[in-house]
């Protein structure tokens, strides 16, 4: 036990101080929430330190069900990063005051997060999910005096309660046909030969963790709680658990049903090309920003899907550069968001109310062009490199068809991105006025400094990023 505990230092450094700030939050109320915010943000950093220090390490604890190794830290550091920008960034969008509770909530989601990444037991993966969730839920209701985050709150989770009972139908038929809850265990099952009962416990599994990553047909929560949740909360989403729940994903499907690709990988498949075109057609007629970033979302998950669908450790690898450079592009796009306010410091989520942008607020409008273009994939920028990645995974997995499908599709994506850039340069002013100085000095230099590393300097850095990836994806097969 004393040599397990030693191993899971990232997650034991997360409890602890989720549970001193929620005990600060108690004795002294929403008068120092300063100070919780700042506890939680170093709690964050410690954890990423004692995962960056535990890179490289290959071992397994408490009897298998949690697995430390190069790729849950991968995924933890992406993690942790994410929820350290939206815990910095919150102050800004709560006027009246940031809550207690808030810092304790992203510090225990990013706890079940962190578990889904380690998962290698189907009991393991359902508590670090529901741990999760349980704190997603509230954080998308946390403006209680707000009838679209309350709205947004309770979508999520009668939403979120039915994936998690299709999940746990899903886990319990493969317990029922395998005998064992370990991955290992259901792997080997998994090699003779499938009977109805192990492919419907597959199908119910990926129906679940679907849900998680916003995939089509399981995205239908995606827009309205994107739309209605509080913008740091919404950026949030947008990230740290796309992250866990990919890795997730991709755990489960190589780990646990590896010999079973002739089932996934059609399952797979589907998800993938209907995320990518739904993704794309939803988002054409939006008016909201945080909604088209939500149909922005479900798109990229379907490129993402490509990477997995081949199966291969070439398409995970291609998965964990498209995770790094979207959370990026997510974090970067969304501090813009949260600059988009008016004379009276309202913010402003309407797209017609940006036309005319690039003349108030040059800066702003040219840094959110790059992340638009990035997530559109267009090249020279960076954002077009973890695409080129999985459509080649696709090609060498023998899945052309999926691959040319997905470039086809993304250039019905790139209208929509397009159509926003055209609006912020081209476009007449609108009667909104953005006042300059409405940012704060850090939250621009991370802006720059985003936008920057995705134009063409993102492009020095692939030697790194494909051997990090190689070592992280490399611990799968």
């Amino acid at each position: 036990m004393t040599a397990d505990l030693a191993l899971i230092w990232p997650e034991l450094i997360l409890t602890i101080g989720g549970l001193i700030t929620l005990m600060l939050g108690t004795f002294f109320g929403d008068r120092a929430v300063g100070l919780y915010q700042l506890a939680a943000m170093l709690t964050l950093a410690i954890a990423a330190a004692a995962v960056v220090t535990m890179f490289g390490t290959d071992a397994t604890v408490f009897s298998g069900t949690l697995s430390v190794d190069s790729f849950g830290g991968f995924s933890k550091l992406l993690i942790y990063a994410a929820s350290f920008v939206c815990l910095f960034i919150a102050p800004r969008f709560f006027k009246d005051g940031m809550r207690a509770e808030y810092p304790a909530l992203i510090i225990f989601a990013a706890l079940g997060m962190g578990i889904m990444a380690s998962a290698r037991d189907l009991m393991t993966l359902y508590v670090g999910l529901e741990l999760n969730s349980l704190a997603a839920y509230v954080l998308a209701s946390f403006m209680r005096t707000d009838d679209r985050s309350s709205e947004a709150g309770l979508k999520y989770f009668v939403l979120g309660a039915l994936a998690s009972g299709i999940l746990l139908y899903g886990i319990s038929l493969l317990y029922g046909f395998t005998g064992t809850t370990d991955f290992a265990g259901v792997a080997t099952a998994m090699g003779g030969e499938l009977n109805i009962g192990l492919i419907f416990g597959i199908v119910f599994v990926i129906a679940g963790l679907a849900f998680k990553i916003s995939a089509v047909p399981f995205h239908m929560w995606t827009p309205d709680v994107y739309e209605g949740a509080p913008t740091p909360v919404t950026a949030f989403f947008a990230t740290a658990p796309k992250v866990a729940a990919m890795a997730l994903l991709t755990r489960v499907v190589i780990d646990a049903m590896g010999p079973a690709i002739g089932a996934w990988q059609q399952i797979l498949i589907f998800l993938a090309l209907a995320s990518i075109i739904l993704g794309a057609v939803g988002a054409i007629g939006q008016k909201n920003i945080k909604r088209l970033l939500a149909y922005s979302s479900i798109n990229n998950v379907g490129y993402m899907l490509i990477g997995l669908a081949a199966g291969t450790q070439q398409g995970v690898e291609g998965v964990l550069t498209y995770l790094l450079v979207y959370v990026v592009t997510t974090v970067g796009a969304f501090l813009v968001v949260l600059q988009f306010r008016d004379a009276e410091g309202n913010q402003v989520e309407s797209i017609p109310a940006l036309a005319g942008l690039s003349q108030r607020r040059p800066g702003l409008a040219g840094a959110f062009a790059v992340f638009l273009f990035s997530l559109a994939g267009i090249p020279p920028l960076f954002g077009f490199w973890p695409k080129y990645l999985v459509f080649e995974a696709a090609v060498n997995a023998n899945l052309v068809p999926l691959a040319v499908a997905g470039i086809v599709a993304s250039v019905i994506g790139a209208y929509y991105y397009i159509a926003i850039i055209k609006t912020m340069f081209f476009d007449d002013k609108s009667e909104t006025e953005f006042p300059a100085g409405g940012g704060v000095v850090v939250e621009d230099a991370v802006i720059t400094a985003s936008a920057l590393w995705l134009s063409v300097v993102g492009y020095l850095f692939i030697p790194a990023l494909a051997a990090l990836s190689a070592s992280a994806a490399g611990v799968l097969f």
